[in-house]
């Protein structure tokens, strides 16, 4: 899963989609991990610094992680596999 290329993410977690508009705010975590996602970092990768560096254990983390990429989905923020190849 990617975030999609053209999305704007602030030093203060405000996040903006060129495409249509929209506009979101996320806290600390949430940014970091759309940063990394923009990086094209793994789950792996993901889970093992937030857990690492976050009071939190696997299992809180892929259950928050679950929640947070759909959220991402419907706010039309993630590259889906088909979008790519166009």
């Amino acid at each position: 899963m990617n975030i999609k290329k053209n999305i704007a993410l602030s030093d203060t977690g405000f996040v903006f989609n060129p495409s249509n508009g929209d506009s979101f705010s996320t806290n600390p975590i949430g940014m970091e991990i759309i940063k990394m996602l923009k990086e094209g970092k793994s789950t792996d990768e993901i889970k093992s610094h937030v857990v690492k560096n976050y009071m939190t254990d696997d299992t809180t983390f892929e259950r928050d992680l679950y929640d947070f990429v759909n959220m991402l989905t419907k706010m039309n923020l993630v590259e889906t596999d088909e979008k790519k190849k166009d």
